[in-house]
């Protein structure tokens, strides 16, 4: 998370400096999730056959290199291929170093679903007894990723190497992630291959799952096998509805503060930590205490209710209000979204966790594409307006959520 949220607070201005418009940038930050929705449930699977530790490796290794694509970006011509004049999506220009951007993020997506993979690993190691805290400290650090990325890259970038600097940090904290997980991080799912005397390459490389007539808790893991679990095509369209009220907000809110509260990248960047630390807050001491008091199903309702909050009050556009809205973001999504996915890690059991995860990933992935395509276009014509879209979104997830509470087996 430290090295994707380094990325935010000046990719808008580098869409803007390349030919870019509010259309541009919308379909630039949609191409991670669109080719993440065809990695991630692939990558799921790979993970239940072939361990979390060896596809959270593949999935880092694809993010260095995606950043040394972005590097090279940055120093081609800005050669304009040709320009594009529309009255729905505006005008802009397509040069050489904005189709790297686009290969870049998509190299990224594609072997992106270390999410998913390290939320079943997550899985793997927790119990009923600290599932909800060890999602919550997930979340946390995730949180902490974003504190410390955007303010990281609003300081480098604030030098005479521009964006060059932040880039270069990306690519040095994605080495020490592809040294942590290839040296230090042990294998979670230690139920893959069965030693047999016949001889096959698969096995040699433990790439041959066990035999399902010699596993009693071996289940398909296809995609319709998965939507069969009981509620989980439920949790897929709270997961699809989030996402995207999300990602409305995350293709015009960069927009709305480079054009609308006239921020560069240091004040956006300054707003996203703000808005992290108090995410730790929540999903630290506070979720650690009301996790053992309250349910999941009652904190993802509170949590979704202050979301609707937030988004209302955020597209009022004052400075000043913003800031205030950024206690209600923390608080609804500091507890509504580790409770949530403290239910989802339930459905899986032990062998379709990796694939479930996969499957929500893509779920989100699907979402973010129509949303961050859908938010830059729309601030594009309604402004801040948007942000009403997100919480009307969100309030939907509200009334659906207290489903939640028929769900006793969870």
């Amino acid at each position: 998370m430290l090295g994707y949220s380094i990325i935010m607070p000046f990719l808008v201005f580098l869409v803007n400096r390349f030919g870019g418009n509010e259309f541009v940038y919308g379909v630039l930050g949609s191409i991670y999730p669109a080719f993440q929705f065809v990695g991630a449930p692939i990558l799921g699977r790979w993970s239940d056959t072939f361990g979390r530790r060896k596809i959270l490796l593949l999935s880092q290794i694809g993010t260095l290199l995606a950043w040394f694509v972005f590097l090279t970006a940055l120093y081609l011509p800005v050669d304009e291929l040709f320009e594009v004049e529309s009255s729905s999506i505006g005008a802009f220009e397509v040069t050489i170093p904005l189709l790297f951007l686009f290969l870049a993020r998509a190299l990224d997506g594609l072997t992106g679903g270390n999410v998913s993979v390290a939320n079943a690993y997550l899985s793997d190691i927790s119990n009923d007894d600290n599932r909800k805290a060890n999602f919550g400290k997930m979340a946390m650090s995730s949180s902490l990723g974003f504190i410390i990325g955007p303010s990281l890259a609003g300081l480098l970038g604030a030098t005479e190497y521009g964006e060059t600097i932040p880039v270069l940090a990306a690519i040095l904290i994605s080495t020490i992630a592809v040294y942590l997980i290839w040296f230090r991080l042990p294998e979670s799912n230690t139920h893959l291959v069965e030693p047999q005397a016949r001889f096959s390459l698969k096995r040699v490389f433990s790439f041959e799952h066990k035999e399902c007539y010699k596993m009693q808790k071996c289940k398909d893991t296809s995609f319709k096998s998965i939507l069969a679990i009981p509620h989980v095509f439920f949790m897929l369209v709270i997961y699809f509805l989030t996402f995207l009220a999300f990602s409305f907000f995350y293709g015009s809110f960069p927009m709305h503060a480079l054009k609308h509260l006239a921020w560069n990248s240091l004040e956006l960047g300054i707003f996203f930590s703000f808005l992290s630390g108090l995410m730790i807050l929540v999903q630290g001491p506070l979720l650690s205490y009301l996790s053992k008091r309250i349910s999941d199903a009652r904190l993802v309702v509170f949590g979704s209710l202050m979301l609707v909050l937030n988004f209302s009050v955020m597209a009022n556009g004052n400075e000043l209000v913003l800031y205030l809205a950024a206690v209600l973001f923390a608080l609804g999504n500091g507890l509504m979204w580790p409770s949530f996915l403290s239910i989802l890690s339930k459905l899986g059991g032990e062998n379709q966790q990796g694939s479930v995860q996969g499957v929500a990933n893509s779920s989100g992935s699907l979402a973010s594409i129509l949303g961050l395509i859908f938010g830059g276009y729309l601030y594009g014509i309604i402004g801040s307006a948007t942000f009403y879209m997100a919480a009307g979104i969100l309030l939907l997830v509200f009334i659906l959520s207290f489903r939640m509470f028929r769900m006793s087996d969870l």
